[in-house]
């Protein structure tokens, strides 16, 4: 058998919904030297073992394993694989079909290049594109700005021994993976161009991890495990924190502001114009043109209003404004790790 140049890695538990798109997305490619293996990760949803029990597809096998977790299952097809590079797609995710020829293009043309990952479309339960420009330190710290499925050189990944299964980092494995990357010298690039399909959802991985208490705990795993590297940025990371805060709150103070002062007197006060002129009786004389035009108008900036309304819940709803709210918790959280971290140092003999 040849050895494909690209391995994707699967790992699916109780995904079956979406598995077979995110399969079929790999044989779309228009770079197709590649091989596919799905883990199924102690699945126990019945659906779901049905799909990979029936799922036949050129140049794909399927693996059944106990349910160890999302980093483990990853590891366990990389493993298993044979590519030069590996790439770890998600079930519910979709790659579009020039997703390996950009990105392994890329990686060919630079071989000082360990990674390389794309702009993301979010679709789903939300619709916008997700745009990063760089993936070195100090903005890796601070987000997990590289696309999980980034394909990656099969060395670099052996070197830092694959995605972490020991300590809680709940759907950031990758964003650990990419750090521990970085930390050893290793580069990657981001294409700027949509090239992936994120798929959002309710009770996903995601939307957990979105969580207070879970990200709080997920901040304290990656600033123990790579706590030299925070010190060191520490200043630079809290930095690019602060000023996303603040862009994010300057955006809902501006939508909120024009709502109030601007939008919401002057529908109320076409509104109450428009009444005071009253309805017509039947069979009256029609509307006057000017009568008409305020009505117009009314229903304009009420149409208005509720776009603004409804732009405002929508940064409110952003995946940044949901991980930017625990930055300053996190703060604390390194604070305290640091403090520990000094008292432990100290008390040694």
């Amino acid at each position: 058998m040849t050895t494909p140049r690209v391995s994707v890695v699967v790992p699916c538990f109780n995904l079956g919904a979406y598995v077979t798109e995110a399969v079929d997305s790999v044989l779309a490619q228009t770079f197709d030297d590649v091989e596919i293996i799905v883990v199924n990760d102690g699945s126990t949803d019945q659906q779901t073992n049905d799909v990979l029990r029936a799922l036949r597809r050129d140049r794909t096998v399927v693996l059944t394993t106990p349910n160890h977790g999302l980093p483990a299952a990853r590891n366990c097809g990389i493993a298993r694989s044979r590519g030069e590079f590996v790439c770890a797609l998600d079930a519910d995710d979709r790659l579009r079909p020039t997703f390996l020829e950009r990105t392994i293009g890329l990686l060919d043309q630079d071989p000082g290049l360990a990674f390389a990952s794309s702009w993301v479309q979010c679709f789903g339960t939300e619709d916008w594109v997700w745009r990063q420009d760089r993936c070195d330190f100090p903005a890796l710290l601070a987000e997990c700005v590289v696309l999980t499925a980034s394909p990656v050189r099969r060395s670099a990944f052996d070197a830092v021994g694959g995605y972490d299964a020991t300590r809680y980092l709940y759907g950031c494995e990758d964003w650990d993976f990419w750090i521990s990357l970085v930390e050893r010298g290793y580069r990657g690039a981001i294409i700027p161009d949509v090239l992936f399909d994120y798929r959002q959802r309710e009770g996903s991985m995601r939307r957990i991890s979105e969580q207070r208490e879970v990200r709080q705990r997920i901040w304290e795993s990656l600033l123990e495990k790579h706590r030299d590297t925070y010190a060191r940025y520490a200043r630079d990371v809290l930095l690019l924190q602060e000023a996303t805060c603040g862009r994010l709150l300057r955006e809902n103070w501006d939508l909120q502001f024009d709502i109030e002062t601007r939008l919401q007197p002057r529908v109320e006060l076409l509104g109450q114009e428009r009444e005071s002129r009253g309805t017509p009786p039947s069979g009256g004389p029609p509307k006057t043109t000017s009568a008409t035009g305020a009505e117009n108008r009314v229903d304009e900036l009420t149409r208005a209003l509720s776009l603004a309304r409804a732009e405002v819940q929508a940064l409110r709803a952003s995946a940044s404004w949901r991980v930017t709210a625990p930055l300053r918790s996190a703060y604390d959280v390194w604070l305290s790790v640091r403090a520990g971290y000094s008292r432990r140092r100290d008390h040694q003999p």
